[in-house]
């Protein structure tokens, strides 16, 4: 018998940057097809600064772009084994996702009570620390910048049944959180494995390039 590998599937984490402890972990129900990235350089100097031209201020800016998809048909089949998919649909995952872009209206009622009491500074909520996982070689803070949901199915009631999800993420470096942060200390992790992974990149000579020298 021929045993298939199993799918890792990728997903997002939160966890509590104080203690590490993991707060909610999110899988994605399929993976994307694809995974969109952009690196911006963070260079320095202006232009025409000849000894500022090779100089980097800090780790490129990466963001992180893919396309989800979320589907109740399976479960749906099963109805007796799915009763909260039965009586909601698909609210449940989209209400996970939106929580990570949303403070909790408990933190909400906190703040306005604070500022109702005159408190002179009420300080802007402290959302947990999110994972995007995509492989143990990419396990790397970020910031969801973007939420897009789009609803393609219904049931009777009205419960969405089928979606797609866009979620835009940019990566939090050292320079957003400090190397004395868990997120810091996780970034600094995950461009040190990008490190150990270019070297294991094939080798090219300068022949391979037509060139007999430089």
């Amino acid at each position: 018998m021929t045993l298939s590998p199993r799918l890792l599937r990728g997903g997002l984490v939160q966890i509590d940057p104080q203690n590490s402890s993991v707060l909610s972990v999110i899988a994605l129900q399929y993976n994307s097809d694809s995974l969109n990235r952009s690196l911006q350089i963070q260079a320095t100097g202006s232009t025409g600064d000849r000894s500022q031209a090779l100089r980097l201020k800090g780790a490129a800016v990466e963001t992180i772009r893919l396309e989800a998809e979320v589907d109740a048909t399976d479960r749906l089949d099963d109805p007796d084994a799915n009763p909260d998919t039965v009586d909601l649909g698909i609210h449940p995952q989209l209400a996970a996702l939106e929580r990570l872009v949303n403070p909790t209206a408990d933190a909400l009622a906190r703040n306005a009570e604070m500022a109702g009491s005159g408190q002179l500074e009420v300080l802007p909520i402290e959302a947990p620390l999110t994972l995007f996982v995509w492989s143990k070689q990419r396990v790397v803070p970020v910031r969801v910048t973007e939420l897009g949901i789009t609803e393609e199915a219904f049931d009777v009631n009205l419960n969405p049944i089928r979606a797609k999800v866009t979620l835009a993420l940019r990566v939090l470096s050292v320079d957003d959180l400090g190397f004395d942060h868990r997120g810091g200390t996780l970034f600094m992790g995950y461009l040190r494995a990008r490190e150990s992974l270019a070297r294991k990149a094939p080798t090219a000579t300068l022949g391979d390039l037509g060139l007999e020298g430089i």
